[in-house]
């Protein structure tokens, strides 16, 4: 997916490439119209498989950067430790890609429509982290 320039860039790091890719969808979708900030998937092993894939991460990171920083979102153990070694590495990702504690899906949506509206790294991150504290009763 396509993104603007000088946005902060989304990385959203999935087991599975077909999930990445619809909350990905979602995310831009929900977002409105105007700017998009940009946003890649990076789900799955390179042949398709489940699993997660340091170099399809750091391509994405590389894609969607645009020097205002890149918020990283991973849903589950593995994606998170490979996103931690890739950038306790320091040389993969963009310097300014960072981890994000958020809830995949809700998370996604919050950083996507924050990092539209031309926010920065820190906050496109704070977003996406108070949707844990978004209730569902």
């Amino acid at each position: 997916m396509a993104g603007g320039a000088g946005l902060v860039g989304i990385v959203l790091v999935s087991h599975s490439g077909p999930v990445a890719e619809s909350v990905a969808e979602l995310a831009v979708g929900l977002a409105g119209g105007g700017a998009e900030a940009p946003i890649a998937a990076a789900g799955g092993t390179p042949d398709g498989g489940f699993g997660t894939s340091a170099e399809l991460i750091a391509e994405a990171a590389r894609r969607v950067d645009r020097g205002a920083g890149v918020a990283l979102l991973a849903d589950l153990g593995s994606a998170v430790l490979t996103v931690k070694a890739l950038i306790a590495e320091g040389d993969e990702l963009p310097g300014s890609a960072q981890l994000v504690d958020a809830p995949f899906v809700e998370g996604a949506v919050a950083a996507v429509v924050t990092a539209s509206a031309g926010a920065d790294l820190t906050a496109v991150a704070a977003a996406a982290e108070e949707a844990y504290g978004y209730r569902k009763e």
